[in-house]
């Protein structure tokens, strides 16, 4: 299995990023995946996930309507559009696929918990 992030970059507060990440070496039907960040001296935080069956989405308080996830099931690719940032979204973005389908459990709690199959992580900055 394989994940790998593209995407990151430095932007100016306001603008716009759009992560994506393709997972290979497993189906795609009912997982979830989604985008972990780590700040610098931070704990890490669930962004976003997305159950890849049915398109069903979840969101940290901190990135609710300025983020959207989706995915393209044919590619195995999933999206992290992200919208009005703010100094404080500056973090290392990492892409996390649990390793087992979902099988009707909740979304977030079940994908936060992992495990996971990670990626090496992008950059993302935020000048101010």
């Amino acid at each position: 299995v394989q994940v790998v992030e593209s995407g990151g970059g430095l932007v100016q507060a306001g603008g716009s990023l759009r992560l994506s990440c393709v997972a290979s070496g497993f189906t795609f039907d009912d997982y979830a995946i989604g985008w972990f960040r780590q700040a610098p001296r931070m704990a890490r935080e669930g962004v976003s996930c997305i159950n890849s069956a049915d398109g069903t989405t979840d969101y940290s308080d901190s990135v609710k309507g300025r983020f959207t996830i989706s995915s393209e099931n044919a590619s195995n690719t999933v999206f992290l559009q992200m919208n009005n940032l703010k100094p404080e979204d500056t973090a290392v973005y990492y892409c996390a696929a649990h390793t087992l389908p979902l099988g009707g459990r909740p979304l977030y709690s079940t994908w936060s918990a992992g495990p996971h199959f990670w990626g090496q992580g992008t950059q993302v900055t935020v000048a101010s």
